[in-house]
């Protein structure tokens, strides 16, 4: 293989930046002296990633959001792309963020450099057209959920199923009373734990259902506590807010920096806005409800332009044979609709049960060495590269 191999990366938020981090250690074991640059976040900082710029520039999501900071964003790209096409890596790799990614993968590819895209759009869903857009602009997608896979070769799109990150990483059965002593929760009596989100505008269109359903359950569950991982920092005011107008007493409510998957652990039930940190609950054996409101802008669009092809939108549901998380979306996240769906989850084992046992099934599905196969998939595209049991 020639010497001084470079592969980039363009991670965009956390959780884009952990998957990164996994396949930068993969690649770094599996090639040795492969230099990785790119927009990296701190785990992938650690793992040996170059960054040209962070990741939290790209921490941006939404129809209507992203417009706030669309100037700003195209400039990183247009500097992104100048960047890339003067040192021109052996490969080019977007983790995530399609609607920033694609854009440069397109580009890219037209000049000549391979590239590959790790997590696929959720074009099986929503905004279908998108995969004429993929098709020009990677050489390899990178999936991480079973299906995408067949979806991808019916369009003509090379692509491998190369398992979740989450599912190697987590599993269900933690230690729920350390977890519960870690956060200060009692040791005894039903926990819940919410998981509001991790960008502003979620804690402002899902802060006050959530409070709200926290003083109903309160009625009628005396001993319930509850525990609110917050994501960071800047968000714990809107929060505070948000439970102290719905008259939450403060002493029920622990509000934490982080330690979202010690709060599952330590939770009998948990509510979760959706995304990311559904799967994680549903990976760590939680029982749990989801709930999410959009913006009336980017919901208007995606009604108006019938962009939306799925009946559920929960990770959990969309995996497992038999949808068992209940979901709310829009003018369902209220306090009357939430309350009821976590209180037999709180209150009923078997209500529990059964999500637990389509839980396991699905971890076992989605844990296959992730980091690794994806690493190896991009490796093959390397120029010389040979695998290690290849002649």
């Amino acid at each position: 293989m020639p010497a001084g191999l470079t592969v980039a990366l363009v991670a965009g938020e956390a959780s884009g930046d952990q998957l990164g981090a996994g396949l930068v250690r993969e690649l770094r074991r599996q090639v040795p002296g492969v230099r990785c640059v790119g927009i990296a976040g701190p785990a992938m900082q650690a793992a040996g990633c170059e960054p040209w710029w962070e990741a939290d520039e790209l921490a941006v999501m939404g129809l209507f959001e992203i417009v706030r900071d669309l100037p700003r964003l195209l400039r990183l790209r247009r500097a992104l792309i100048a960047r890339l096409l003067a040192a021109r890596p052996a490969v080019f790799i977007g983790i995530d963020a399609p609607d920033f990614n694609l854009g440069v993968e397109k580009t890219l590819r037209a000049a000549g450099i391979t590239t590959v895209h790790y997590v696929s759009p959720s074009v099986w869903a929503w905004r279908e057209g998108r995969i004429r857009t993929i098709r020009k602009a990677v050489d390899r997608m990178l999936c991480v959920l079973p299906f995408e896979e067949a979806f991808y070769a019916r369009h003509g799109v090379d692509a491998r199923f190369v398992g979740h990150p989450l599912a190697d990483e987590l599993a269900p059965g933690g230690d729920a009373a350390a977890a519960r002593r870690e956060l200060a929760l009692p040791p005894e009596g039903p926990v819940l734990a919410i998981l509001p989100g991790s960008r502003r505008g979620e804690i402002e269109r899902m802060g006050a259902p959530y409070a709200e359903t926290i003083a109903w359950l309160a009625a009628r569950l005396p001993t319930l506590a509850c525990v609110l991982p917050v994501a960071r920092p800047a968000l714990l005011a809107p929060l505070q807010a948000a439970l102290s107008a719905a008259g939450v007493d403060a002493s029920r409510c622990r509000l934490v920096e982080g330690q979202a998957r010690s709060a599952l652990v330590a939770a009998d039930a948990a509510l979760v806005t959706s995304g990311t940190a559904s799967l994680e609950s549903a990976l760590l054996g939680c029982p749990l409800v989801v709930a999410y409101r959009a913006s009336a802008l980017s919901l208007a669009l995606v009604r108006g332009l019938r962009l939306i092809r799925i009946r559920h939108f929960a990770l959990p549901n969309l995996l497992t044979p038999t949808p068992v998380v209940p979901e709310f979306l829009q003018a369902e996240v209220t306090a009357a609709r939430l309350g009821p769906a976590l209180e037999r989850l709180l209150t009923d084992p078997a209500a529990r049960a059964t999500q637990q046992e389509e839980f396991g099934k699905l971890h076992a599905l989605l844990r296959c060495d992730a980091s690794r196969r994806a690493a190896e998939a991009v490796a093959a595209l390397l120029p010389g590269y040979r695998a290690p049991n290849e002649p």
